[in-house]
């Protein structure tokens, strides 16, 4: 059985042997009665593992997330996450409201003293209402369960600028029996690698050490969430989690070489699916751009080159004013100084070329043109020096996303 990929799926409630629930809280204190607090518990202890922003400045829940991990990742009973506050640059208070947040992550889910990985996404720089997680989180707790309504609330309630949830489940079949990975994530705005202002929550119902989990884990983010920008800047709060619950009855330490590989393929396609949807939502964007960059020296260089030319702010600007200027394009790659030449440099839109080895092909500028009137397509850049290649997913840039971060 190939593996099965279902999209906008219930996400999380799809995984056997963990249960969620959602629960509003009125976090960011507007009198809403919207979904703000989620819970991810598993039925039984599991293995867990996780990749965090590299930012020197780390909210609190990344620092907390990040010691439960390094103190006992094979003994994981689940994920709490609150929207509307990030609980970042909150000092001491902030460190103890996050263990307070994991103790009624715990309570709530009836396993006191379960170890509780927390995430936190929303507004930076004040303190985290406590009171008003706990009233979420005992909603959350109450209507914890299996279903595909939950897993959606869940979806819903980890939201923050964004206009969607985003999930999707893949499944396949080993030796009769059915192996599930599913994930959600949020994030829509401060999207730049190392990860984002964007969590991830994936699951598979197989066995595994946290050690296999970590390398699977690290391997599919860096093809997908670590592959993504919408304006360039790194978030404080940056987490995507993997767990692994075991209910299938199978294993990943010790398996057959041919299910490490059928998961770590699941794996990746739900990680880029969720990380493609993040682009996607993209905080007022009106198209998302594919950067494919070829023939560079090594893939390091290729990624310079895809990140100088998808952050640029003029050439993002260009695309959302529907002009095709490869002339900033050429710019962009070559301030990413990495040898380029440009009388080797290929350009093309989709499929239209632009520069064939440094030569411009004006003719071909009415079919630019069509191109980048889409809501998506590719620029293609081959530098014909060497293997190296990178794939970059990025958008336009609007004087609409100006105006909706502008300070309230």
């Amino acid at each position: 059985m190939a593996i099965e990929l279902t999209d906008n799926s219930p996400g999380l409630s799809d995984v056997p042997g963990l249960r969620v629930g959602a629960g509003s809280g009125d976090i960011r204190r507007k009198g809403q009665d919207r979904l703000d607090t989620a819970l991810v518990v598993a039925d039984r202890p599991c293995a867990a593992a996780g990749v965090f922003t590299t930012n020197d400045v780390r909210a609190a829940p990344v620092r907390f997330s990040q010691a439960v991990l390094a103190a006992g990742a094979s003994a994981i009973r689940g994920i709490v996450a609150n929207s509307g506050n990030a609980n970042a640059c909150t000092g001491e208070q902030g460190l103890r409201d996050t263990e307070a947040m994991a103790r009624l992550a715990a309570e709530a889910s009836g396993c006191p003293g379960g170890a509780f990985l927390v995430c936190s996404t929303g507004r930076i720089g004040e303190p985290l209402p406590l009171d008003r997680v706990a009233k979420g989180l005992a909603e959350a707790g109450a209507r914890l369960a299996a279903t595909p309504q939950e897993g959606e609330r869940a979806a819903w309630a980890i939201l923050t600028s964004d206009t969607r949830p985003k999930s999707v489940t893949a499944r396949f079949a080993w030796e009769g029996r059915t192996v599930t990975v599913a994930g959600i994530a949020k994030g829509a705005g401060m999207i730049e690698p190392n990860m984002a202002t964007m969590l991830a929550f994936v699951a598979t119902d197989l066995a595994a050490s946290p050690g296999v989990l970590r390398a699977a884990l690290l391997a599919a983010n860096a093809q997908s969430f670590n592959c993504v920008s919408v304006d360039g800047d790194m978030s404080t709060n940056d987490t995507v989690l993997l767990l692994a619950t075991g209910a299938s009855g199978l294993a990943l330490d010790g398996a057959p070489a041919g299910l490490a590989a059928r998961f770590q393929e699941a794996l990746d396609r739900v990680c880029f699916a969720l990380a493609e949807k993040i682009v996607g939502d993209g905080e007022k964007i009106t198209k998302v751009v594919s950067v494919e960059v070829a023939g560079a020296r090594t893939r390091a260089d290729a990624e310079a080159v895809a990140r100088a030319v998808g952050n640029s702010l003029l050439v993002k600007s260009a695309w959302y004013g529907e002009d095709p200027n490869w002339g900033r394009l050429a710019d962009a790659a070559g301030y990413a100084r990495t040898g380029l030449d440009e009388a080797r440099l290929d350009i093309a839109y989709d499929d239209v070329p632009a520069v064939v080895q440094g030569r411009p092909l004006p003719e071909n500028k009415p079919r630019w043109k069509e191109v980048v009137t889409r809501r998506r397509f590719a620029v293609r850049l081959n530098l014909n020096l060497g293997q190296g290649a990178f794939r970059l997913l990025t958008t336009d840039l609007s004087e609409a996303y100006v105006n909706f971060n502008k300070s309230e």
